[in-house]
């Protein structure tokens, strides 16, 4: 494969450098950079600025209003964005739903949900995994039941990523229990003001709630917000979790926080030598470093297939494993390298509550990224899930 940018890539490069340098706003780039939280305000003004630019949906075909870009213009976009400490864009709507509505959906569902995610009317989050039910996700139990017009809906969602803000959810919902797990599950679209939802903060360690449960007590959703057949969900949910694997790798965030170790290590230290020049610190960051080169080709090999209309599996599973270990072994690095300064501390003291800051600036992040990537190894399907189905599939391969 050939490593260097055409001339055409290196002036989008250009561009996307230019972009983020003229329309990222300081204020937002400086939060990320320092480990502030950011508030849906900003979430949503970035957002805006992205879908004005046209680099919002970056992956959406241009008949749906993205910008259909290829897997090199991704990657790059991603990395610059990393690299810039541009905010996340959030990926419920834009990265996970709206590929199932354009592969299952109905056009009148493309046609009213596509146009609301570009423009921000409504902001989703995932309603997969519920107390009993998160690797082994099959499992679910909340129940959906036909009722004329309507499905009544009774059940539990769980570590529901800002759920808190959103006023729509897409969930799996089990709508026939005669039958195999997974063949009695649905995909719907729930709208999260009808009577009968209610979100519950979970509080985290560090006083957060990022996460959330969601209840469910006969709430009616029509029949028309049913994606798909029912009881194909499992086949929808499926092929939502390889867009959320891929995501999950991050090869933009683990460059930049490569970056970032990197020049932490070159900083002088109060007892003596750079820690880049300690020979078992030097070594850890090379091996991380060539493993990330050898994911960061991978995953342009899996986007590039994506992006042409398949759906990666065994792949996606693959990128998922590594990326996590990559990102926390970074995490780790960047843990070590600040030292002391990396002891868990109250978000209020990032927040600036607590004068002088502890430590140098750039250690302020430092703990909260390392506790908050553990959960990497979880989401979108656990590792070890992800190596089971690696297994079974290369061994079924074989026979």
């Amino acid at each position: 494969m050939d490593l260097s940018y055409s001339k055409d890539e290196l002036a989008f490069q250009n561009e996307v450098r230019s972009f983020l340098k003229e329309k990222l706003p300081q204020r937002m780039s400086e939060r990320v950079r320092s480990g502030g939280e950011l508030t849906k305000d900003d979430a949503e003004e970035w957002h805006a600025i992205l879908n004005d630019k046209g680099w919002l949906a970056q992956n959406w075909p241009k008949a749906f209003g993205g910008a259909e870009w290829d897997a090199v213009q991704r990657h790059i976009y991603d990395e610059e964005a990393a690299l810039a400490d541009a905010p996340r864009i959030v990926p419920f709507g834009l990265s996970m739903l709206a590929p199932v509505l354009q592969k299952f959906g109905s056009k009148a569902q493309c046609d009213r949900w596509l146009p609301r995610i570009l423009d921000g009317s409504d902001w989703w989050c995932q309603g997969y995994s519920e107390p009993g039910a998160g690797s082994d996700l099959a499992s679910l139990r909340t129940a959906a039941v036909r009722e004329g017009d309507h499905y009544i809906v009774n059940g539990q969602k769980t570590w529901t990523t800002l759920g808190q803000h959103a006023n729509m959810i897409f969930c799996l919902v089990r709508t026939d229990k005669d039958v195999k797990q997974q063949e009695g599950i649905s995909f719907l679209l729930i709208d999260m003001d009808t009577p009968g939802v209610e979100v519950r903060p979970i509080v985290l360690l560090d006083g957060g709630a990022e996460v959330n449960e969601v209840w469910f007590t006969d709430v009616k959703v029509p029949v028309e917000n049913l994606v798909g057949e029912e009881n194909k969900g499992w086949t929808y949910a499926k092929y939502l979790l390889t867009h959320e694997r891929t995501n999950i790798a991050g090869v933009g965030f683990s460059n930049a926080g490569l970056e970032a170790v990197k020049r932490i290590a070159k900083a002088e230290m109060s007892g003596g030598k750079p820690l880049i020049e300690n020979p078992h610190f030097a070594a850890r960051i090379a091996q991380v470093e060539m493993e990330l080169m050898a994911l960061s080709l991978s995953n342009l090999r899996i986007v590039s297939k994506a992006a042409k209309g398949g759906a990666p599996g065994l792949e996606a599973s693959m990128l998922k494993v590594k990326g996590s270990i990559i990102r926390q072994e970074i995490n780790d690095l960047a843990r070590r390298a600040v030292g002391p300064y990396a002891l868990p501390f109250a978000s209020e003291a990032i927040e600036g509550a607590n004068e002088p800051p502890i430590g140098p600036d750039y250690a302020g992040p430092v703990a909260a990224q390392y506790f908050n990537n553990r959960k990497l190894s979880i989401f979108g399907g656990s590792n070890e899930v992800q190596r089971e189905i690696i297994a079974k599939t290369t061994l079924g391969r074989m026979q």
